[in-house]
């Protein structure tokens, strides 16, 4: 039987942390993927990865060797493609019907990358599924209109940041600093670092979407 969950490690820094050990100790036998350069962060946590896609320009020749020894699924695209690898992998796990996503290593020190890594959280293919980039002591995934409720604990760091435009009537229960059916607006920085007050918080979105920083304890 398929797994419903996947592991996605991304080529850039491991950022390792408490919210990434619970990711990795979440399921027990999640679908690992691997884009590109990724296979460096999946050895990095001891991960064994299925399914490697991309380029493959960031894989050493002796690490491409093991992997084809070991009969690891190689997905080869050319250099010149109009997607990175990362969405290459999302693209993969979409195709498998996988509904609870996880990605580790989307964080690295080109900003162009990481912040293009963010922006996928918008691929209208994800619409509808549980995905999440997860970095240190921080989980962000991106929620459209709707309720929502985030687990956490008493204390832990949450920050809503509008993404693509306003995002209206937010009211959220369980917060330090409410909000009453209102408006974040593209640009300020208002949502930033409020605080769980309780284990599990509600979020009621209006219009738009919210990209939600969750970190574990005070930021």
């Amino acid at each position: 039987m398929t797994s419903q969950h996947a592991l996605i490690f991304a080529n850039g820094d491991p950022a390792d942390g408490t919210m990434v050990r619970r990711t990795l100790s979440y399921v027990e036998t999640p679908y690992v993927i691997a884009a590109d350069g990724g296979v460096r962060v999946a050895k990095f946590f001891g991960v064994g990865v299925d399914t490697v896609i991309g380029d493959m320009d960031s894989i050493p020749d002796d690490d491409y060797l093991h992997l084809k020894h070991d009969n690891i699924t190689l997905i080869q695209h050319p250099p010149q493609k109009d997607f990175t690898d990362l969405e290459l992998a999302l693209m993969h796990a979409v195709e498998r019907g996988i509904t609870w996503i996880r990605i580790i290593g989307a964080i690295g020190g080109r900003f162009d990358q990481t912040l293009a890594n963010v922006y996928l959280l918008a691929l209208p293919i994800l619409m509808g599924r549980d995905v999440a980039l997860v970095a240190g002591e921080q989980s962000i995934s991106l929620l459209p209109a709707g309720v929502h409720s985030l687990e956490g604990q008493v204390g832990d760091t949450l920050s809503l940041i509008p993404l693509g435009g306003d995002v209206e009537k937010i009211r959220t229960d369980g917060l330090q600093y409410p909000l009453h059916d209102e408006t974040l607006h593209f640009g300020p920085a208002r949502g930033v670092s409020n605080v769980f007050l309780f284990p599990t918080i509600t979020l009621h979105i209006g219009k738009g979407q919210l990209l939600v920083i969750h970190t574990n304890g005070r930021a």
